[in-house]
């Protein structure tokens, strides 16, 4: 009915958890046993110790505090003599013709060697203890069984919700993806069920680009290849001076420059690859952004432009690859300054809200097309020139980082762009204010 493999942990966990319930049942019942057993011989004990001590105090069988004269059937009472003395009462129980009886042997008279050896028929409380032996064997077997199937049940619950994500990983490939609906799983599988959609966004995202980015490379590449070959072939057509040789080898290493401009954004991809895979560390993003800020603010001032900052709040902790996180920031700036005209204003803040840390980038540029997915590789907007793949790269690292990215036009009635990098606050928390 039920096929586990060896390796299966719903199996292993079944059989610990039915051998530990088989224990306990079978420990607290033998127990339980033992102890009304022990009861029950104590009370004829004591019965039998009351009935010795009033015949050898009072001559008498009936004591003051007996007030039930049945207890006395099957009583049998004589006097026995010994070789040496016996202090105190022995009890013992010997079984003959199928009935038992229970025997005290309580000092007489010790001068005589004389001891009273009283004895009474306990086969009715035998017979009980038997039935309440067999009660408990019942009682075990049909715990077990009721353990058995609790067992099944509560296993197959606990292995629904793995069972649930191998299954919908095993389906899926690099064309059919869809993100776990994390609110269905268990609490305790909300962290994997986020992970593996964080992976599942990461991969949809490279297959979604690859494309492009080979495509891209092969056109960048092929391009200014194109116009060194066609340039070296008018050039050969008929002789020329010395001075327009000259001029003709400068085009063509102005074009080996731009095509090295290219190969050298597509191994920062390469790089970027190796940064992620870096041991994060933890660190105060906002003293990061605040040294990054440092660093631009005389480039913008050399290009008559001014960069404001605006940070809240004044500490914020994550634990991150500072690689990728300086990465995106850089290529924000860089693009926000690249666009912005001269006595323009860049300004960059932080603010905290329900996702975690938002860093935004706000400039006064030319803005751009929403319509166009801008972290596409080699998407260009503006005049300005560039290889375009900064912002490939800062939506690699982003999807890195587990943040998520964003650039939008403003909506303050100014010209320009929005660049939002927010970071998860589940991995960070915010430093007390000095």
């Amino acid at each position: 009915m039920f096929s586990f493999s060896t390796r299966s942990i719903r199996q292993s966990f079944l059989i610990q958890l039915i051998f530990a319930s088989a224990s306990l049942i079978f420990i607290f019942s033998s127990l339980l046993y033992f102890y009304i057993e022990r009861s029950i011989f104590e009370e004829k004990h004591q019965e039998l110790l009351s009935f010795a001590k009033n015949i050898a105090q009072n001559e008498s069988i009936y004591g003051s505090g007996i007030v039930s004269p049945e207890i006395y059937l099957g009583v049998n009472v004589e006097i026995i003599y010994l070789k040496k003395i016996h202090q105190s009462g022995d009890l013992y129980e010997t079984t003959k013709d199928e009935k038992t009886h229970l025997t005290i042997v309580y000092p007489f008279n010790l001068d005589e060697l004389s001891y009273l050896k009283i004895t009474k028929e306990i086969t009715g409380t035998k017979k009980l203890l038997e039935k309440i032996l067999n009660y408990l064997f019942i009682i075990n077997i049909a715990g077990f069984l009721l353990v058995i199937i609790y067992a099944i049940g509560l296993s197959k619950m606990l292995v629904s919700p793995v069972k649930t994500l191998s299954k919908k990983l095993s389906n899926m490939n690099e064309h059919l993806m869809k993100p776990i609906k994390v609110e269905k799983l268990p609490e305790e599988f909300e962290p994997l069920g986020e992970t593996i959609n964080h992976l599942i966004a990461r991969i949809q995202n490279f297959v979604k680009y690859q494309k492009e980015l080979f495509i891209g490379t092969a056109h960048e590449l092929k391009t200014p290849l194109a116009v060194i070959k066609l340039k070296n072939q008018v050039t050969l057509i008929k002789k020329r001076s010395p001075e327009e040789y000259i001029e003709a080898i400068n085009i063509t290493n102005k074009t080996i420059d731009e095509m090295n401009i290219v190969v050298s954004n597509i191994l920062n991809i390469g790089r970027q690859e190796g940064a992620q895979l870096e041991k994060p560390t933890e660190v105060d993003i906002i003293k990061v952004l605040r040294e990054k800020a440092d660093d631009f603010k005389l480039l913008a001032a050399n290009e008559g432009k001014e960069l404001h900052m605006s940070f809240e709040p004044s500490g914020f902790m994550a634990i991150l690859q500072v690689s990728l996180l300086n990465q995106i920031v850089q290529n924000f700036l860089q693009n926000s300054l690249k666009f912005t005209p001269k006595d323009g204003r860049v300004t960059l803040k932080s603010s905290q809200n329900s996702y975690g840390l938002l860093i935004e980038v706000i400039d006064e540029g030319c803005g751009v097309d929403e319509s166009v997915d801008l972290f596409a590789p080699f998407k260009r907007q503006g005049n300005k020139q560039g290889v375009g793949l900064g912002l490939f790269l800062a939506k690699s690292a982003a999807d890195a980082l587990g943040a998520k990215i964003s650039i939008k036009n403003r909506t303050d009635g100014i010209k320009g762009t929005v660049a939002s990098l927010n970071l998860n606050s589940k991995l960070s928390c915010i430093l007390p204010r000095s």
